[in-house]
Order: C-alpha cells, then structure tokens, then sequence
C-alpha cells in the first residue's frame, strides 16, 4: 500500500526532484547526449540497443514524426560509430491505431538500420499487443532475416510455447534472434507467473530451449540466480560467446555488469533517452510499484 501511494505521487512531485533519481537510469533528454553516453559504455566493452522513450500515442501524426526521429538516431549513431543496435516499441509507431502504418513505419526503420548492416529490436509490450508483435516480427525477418529481433516475457505463461512456435522460421544462418526478460506489465492472474522461482525456473527453461534449438538469446537479466543458471547452461551445452549475450538497464547492477563482462561474456546495455523520460519513469511506477520505495530510499540517500 505505502509503494502504490508513493507511487501514485510520485508523478505531481517537481520533475527535478524526480530527475534527481531517474537520470542515473536514462541516457540524456538529446539523442547528443545518448550518443555521449552510449560510446562511454562502448569505451568499456560494451554494446548497446539506443531506444527513445515515449508513450502511447494518439495519433498517426505523431506515428509519422516518430518514425523519422528513429531514422535520424540511427543516421547519427552510425556516424558517430556507436557498436550498437536500437530497440522500438510498435505503440510508439501507432501499432494499436493501425497496425499496417505502424508496419510500414517500423519495415523503413528496419531498413535503414539494414543499409548499415544493423539491427532493430522489437519490444515487446503488454498482452493485447503480444500476437501483433510477434506477427510483426515473423513478417520483416523473412525480408531482414539479419537485420531484426524481437523480445519475450519469460513471466507469461504463453512465452515458452511462442518461443516454440518460432522454430519454423529458425536457421544456422540467420537464427531467431530472441531478448528474454521476465516482464514488467500488470496483467491478469489467469496468464502470468507470479512467484519469483517459477518465474526465474522459466525464464531459464526458455534459454535453454534456445539453446538447444541453435537460436539466439540475449539474457535480459540483473538477477544473480538467473545469472548462475544461464552459466550453467552455457557451459552444459558448450555454446561458444558469439551465440548470445548478456542485456541490462542502463544504470543499473554495474557490478554485476561488470562480474559478467570480466569472465568473457558479451554485454550489451538498453540506453533509453528523450524529452519524454518523466512520463516513461511515472507510468512504470504505475506498473511496478515496488519500484517507488526504491527511489525514495534513493532520494533519501542522496539527501
């Protein structure tokens, strides 16, 4: 109760109280300023997936003008000579507006990135939008078979079963290219996961699936248990490094981060920036409540 009030506060307190807390886990509000902050990751080791954050929208407009904000990040970055690749959410291109434009916007995204031999990551977002992102992803990796991914939620209980689905579009060359995360959206009971061992049991039941199936993951994860079972994993089916990595938050668990990247494993890590941050960080307090104790004992922290 004391994290949803807090939460539900959080969003009418003054925004530079808030960023005080949030600009360690977002890159900038400039595309500049994610570029800086994306070549000093690189600087260690690091690749990285730059996202621009954003709402849902409401108009096919703004779907328009998003779109050639992200081509323009990707022009940029590879001028820049970021190592990475960019991650988008299909709402943010009108997906639950018309889900035809949102694909055409997304298909150009996918081939700019394409023209420079890239890559662009699907998010996935909530369960209404699940069954149009991954027909989504089916139809451009039959065009950009190298060039696109897309990412599951470990906590639903349909993920495995998806993951399964996908096979018929696997191959040894372009390989079904898949980030798995637990979730972070509130969603019924009746179709989710809800303890913590069972959701980190299938989270690692999806790896290996992967795994043995010759697909890739990128193991989406700042949790030690999870950590140690994809170890496992790798060692039990002698995956060489080229075959998946390692994915978190910018900002966060740099520690293990760090851990994971001194034994030789591929890291890569999510740099969401833009003008829009406030809402992005207020509406996943709202998903997650849990979170906003943490910031507060954070802002407390920091005085």
């Amino acid at each position: 109760m004391f994290n949803k009030l807090i939460a539900s506060v959080l969003p009418h307190m003054p925004k530079k109280l808030v960023w005080m807390v949030s600009k360690e886990y977002i890159a900038g509000e400039t595309l500049d300023e994610a570029i800086a902050n994306a070549k000093k990751l690189n600087a260690e080791g690091i690749m990285t997936t730059i996202d621009v954050l954003g709402e849902f929208i409401t108009t096919l407009e703004e779907a328009r003008a998003n779109k050639e904000e992200y081509l323009q990040v990707i022009e940029a970055a590879e001028k820049a000579g970021v190592d990475g690749n960019y991650s988008l959410k299909p709402t943010f291109f009108g997906l639950l507006l018309d889900k035809d434009v949102a694909y055409e916007h997304i298909r150009e995204v996918v081939a700019k990135a394409a023209s420079y031999d890239n890559f662009i990551r699907i998010d996935m977002e909530d369960s209404p939008c699940t069954d149009m992102e991954i027909d989504m992803y089916r139809r451009l990796k039959e065009e950009f078979p190298a060039n696109v991914g897309l990412v599951v939620q470990s906590y639903l209980r349909r993920t495995h079963k998806d993951i399964e689905n996908l096979k018929d579009i696997n191959d040894s060359e372009h390989p079904v290219n898949l980030r798995v995360c637990k979730g972070i959206y509130i969603e019924p009971e009746e179709i989710v996961y809800e303890n913590y061992h069972e959701i980190n049991s299938h989270f690692l039941d999806d790896i290996e699936y992967m795994f043995k199936e010759g697909m890739y993951p990128a193991i989406a994860t700042h949790d030690v248990p999870v950590v140690e079972g994809a170890y496992k994993l790798i060692e039990k089916y002698q995956v060489s490094k080229d075959k998946y990595e390692f994915q978190m938050l910018y900002g966060v668990t740099p520690a293990l981060r760090k851990s994971i990247l001194d034994k030789g494993h591929r890291m890569r890590v999510y740099v969401p920036f833009g003008k829009q941050w406030f809402g992005y960080s207020t509406r996943r307090l709202k998903e997650n409540p849990k979170m906003a104790g943490v910031i507060i004992k954070a802002l407390f922290k920091k005085g």
